[in-house]
């Protein structure tokens, strides 16, 4: 059986109002090295059939491509703050003010992070490689949804598929910038998912979903920058809320 174009995490799934939802590989158009549902508009793939996946994906989620918010990421730790669908540059976390509006940020071994806020409606997807997560994007895009008005107790939060630590081989230079790391034989490893769960609950956030996913030893159901040496496809994270009515 073909895998699903999209996996939906369980903490959200009791409320009917919140879209979120992270692509797989699978159920797409594009072949070769893209095979076969890349997302990733910053690749050398071909411009129509990453147009056809992005409304495959979007039509399994139920919303239209034109209500995403999406940003040319950078491996940085700025955050939008959008109410409309747009394509910005130099974000790396987007926070959906506005039900209606859908954030979206690629990934192909970096950790997704998708939060939500019920109460106010407000959502965020993050992208957070090992430069994001030392840059505490994550703490950061929580935070100001907390001055925004978010209480800590009603945010939830999943941690989507990305490198695992058993796979994420760093230097001295990276290592030494985490607590969440161990040493294997004679290279370092990293653990991002840990880390910024570690980021979500100093500031009281508590319901936090963990993918058990590895985008490199699960690299036939995801793309993975790093196992297929920089030629390949990219996920897309999407989370917001429909409008009401």
């Amino acid at each position: 059986m073909m895998p699903n174009r999209v996996i939906r995490p369980d903490i959200f799934s009791h409320i009917p109002q919140l879209v979120a939802g992270i692509s797989t590989r699978h159920g797409g158009v594009s072949s070769q090295a893209y095979q076969s549902l890349n997302l990733g508009v910053h690749t050398d793939d071909d411009p129509a059939a990453i147009s056809s996946n992005l409304g495959l994906f979007c039509t399994d989620l139920g919303i239209s491509p034109d209500a995403l918010a999406r940003s040319y990421q950078v491996h940085g730790s700025e955050i939008w703050e959008s109410s409309l669908p747009s394509y910005e540059s130099g974000y790396d976390a987007i926070v959906s003010i506005t039900p209606g509006i859908f954030a979206g940020v690629g990934i192909a071994d970096c950790c997704p992070i998708l939060l939500a806020d019920p109460v106010r409606e407000v959502a965020a997807a993050i992208h957070a490689g090992w430069k994001g997560t030392v840059a505490q994007i994550v703490s950061k895009t929580a935070s100001a949804m907390i001055v925004g008005g978010s209480n800590p107790a009603d945010i939830l939060a999943y941690i989507g598929p990305c490198i695992s630590l058993e796979n994420f081989e760093v230097g001295d230079e990276v290592a030494e910038q985490f607590d969440h790391k161990e040493k294997r034989g004679a290279r370092w490893h990293v653990d991002l998912k840990v880390t910024n769960a570690a980021q979500l609950q100093i500031l009281g956030i508590t319901q936090i979903e963990i993918s058990d996913y590895c985008t490199v030893a699960n690299n036939d159901l995801f793309y993975s920058h790093r196992k297929e040496q920089g030629i390949t496809g990219r996920m897309l994270a999407v989370i917001g809320f429909q409008r009401r009515g």
